[in-house]
């Protein structure tokens, strides 16, 4: 029978050996120096052995403890190494495990911002009640009320999204071979309709000069001001915006090239930049150039403009929630850039809107670019003449 003081005095020998307590119980020392507990046993004939762990993480009494459950196992004929086994496959195969599996495996070919909401939203929303449950036996009951708690806090859409990712773990459980069906499809017209919301935007030129004048007098950080100076000029997505670095502009071409990882469809997109842009990169350059971001937090350097500073921005200069959005700006320029006549094919482009075809789309991020250059000048100047009142320019 072992003692603490002889475990603990076990020196590593050329070779493994053992060193026996009772009812089983042994410590294997390794010629590394480990020190691993090992229990023996016998079931219907057959001798088996399982690890009880390392010494010193677990002590004599520990190995002891767990030595006396495992033999109450064995006297009610249950395999200790099958149902240690059924335990890790269980832990492998939660739903939680199985959508991190997912989401690590499809997520590099997302864009940063799109990644962070899905995850998010499963870690709040599902997690919780039906992450640590085996993805094989959960059933569209226990989905639907992990919705119903997200629908009743009001947020629909939020639901919808919830059900939509739950079907693509499903799927994948099932290409992997770890569920049979998807339970999530049993919940359609579960959930009433979400209603479509549009992005608040200004499209009346009236109101949006008064916008750009806001703006322009914003009393805050001069960064959130040329950030939100930018935003009607080239209008991309608020991420692409508020994440801009240094290294993507170029001033002696008068563009700015977004690496394919940044954006929504995983293609490069140019802006060409127009004299008025160029001329607010210039002013921001000497606060922010010597870091990575154009706009960086106000915080740290290391991180870009939240997407709440723009807003809060907005809030304060008096535009009441739902009133206008920094997305909503290329609502603006779409629309009206449309009305002016440019071609419909190059407005669409410089909105980087999807190709479905994806050998096409290797190719057409510079598409309509000599047109496009001519277009992002002319809305500038647009801008301008909003700006001062002057009217709404047409081709």
């Amino acid at each position: 029978m072992l003692s603490e003081t002889a475990v603990k005095a076990a020196k590593p020998r050329e070779k493994p050996y053992k060193l026996f307590d009772e009812r089983g119980l042994f410590l294997l020392v390794t010629p590394a120096g480990g020190r691993w507990w090992r229990f023996k046993y016998r079931l219907e004939g057959k001798e088996k052995l399982l690890s009880l762990g390392v010494y010193p993480d677990v002590s004599l009494k520990q190995a002891r403890e767990r030595r006396d459950e495992i033999r109450r196992q064995v006297a009610d004929d249950i395999d200790p190494s099958a149902k240690r086994q059924a335990e890790r496959e269980a832990a492998v195969d939660t739903f939680e495990a199985v959508a991190r599996e997912w989401f690590e495996k499809f997520s590099k070919n997302w864009a940063p911002g799109h990644a962070d909401k899905i995850i998010r939203r499963m870690e709040l929303y599902l997690f919780p009640w039906i992450g640590g449950l085996s993805i094989k036996k959960i059933e569209a009951p226990e989905i639907l009320a992990c919705l119903r708690r997200v629908e009743n806090n009001g947020n629909l859409e939020t639901a919808h999204r919830a059900l939509q990712n739950c079907s693509r773990v499903f799927r994948y459980a099932i290409a992997t071979g770890r569920a049979s069906r998807d339970p999530s499809g049993d919940l359609r017209g579960a959930l009433p309709p979400a209603e479509e919301k549009h992005l608040a935007s200004f499209t009346d030129p009236k109101k949006f000069g008064q916008l750009l004048r806001a703006i322009d007098s914003y009393q805050g950080s001069v960064v959130v001001r040329c950030a939100l100076r930018l935003a009607p000029l080239v209008f991309v997505r608020p991420g692409e915006l508020r994440a801009a670095e240094w290294s993507e502009i170029n001033f002696e071409q008068k563009e700015w090239r977004i690496r394919a990882e940044r954006m929504k469809m995983r293609q490069q997109h140019i802006v060409p930049l127009s004299n008025q842009a160029i001329a607010i990169l210039r002013e921001v350059q000497p606060i922010t150039g010597e870091h990575q971001y154009v706009f960086p937090s106000g915080r740290t350097n290391k991180r870009p403009l939240s997407d709440n500073a723009l807003l809060a921005a907005l809030r304060r200069m008096g535009f009441e929630q739902g009133s206008v959005t920094v997305h909503g700006f290329r609502s603006t320029a779409s629309t009206m850039l449309n009305e002016q006549g440019w071609n419909r094919d190059a407005i669409e482009r410089q909105l980087s809107h999807g190709e479905r075809d994806a050998v096409r789309a290797a190719y057409n991020y510079a598409e309509h670019l000599p047109e496009r250059r001519k277009m992002m000048q002319a809305w500038a100047d647009c801008i301008d003449s909003l700006r001062n009142d002057a009217g709404f320019r047409s081709l």
